[in-house]
């Protein structure tokens, strides 16, 4: 990861959280009939997927990680 403002002033990666397409979920979560948030890294990598975006974020700070919006 790069280092950020927010990375230097936290000393925490930044991730980004968004919701999921359904084309890009594992086929178990693709019928899901709620959105799936996924928590990324700066490349774009998923490093996790939630139920929803409040556990998204809580996710991401348990783990000592900045959690950003992204639409």
């Amino acid at each position: 990861m790069s280092d950020t403002r927010e990375e230097r002033e936290t000393g925490r990666p930044i991730v980004y959280i968004r919701e999921a397409p359904h084309a890009t979920l594992p086929d178990e979560l693709k019928t899901a009939p709620q959105p799936i948030y996924a928590v990324h890294d700066e490349q774009g990598n998923v490093l996790a997927l939630a139920p929803n975006r409040p556990l998204a974020f809580a996710m991401a700070k348990r783990n000592d990680l900045v959690p950003f919006s992204v639409h």
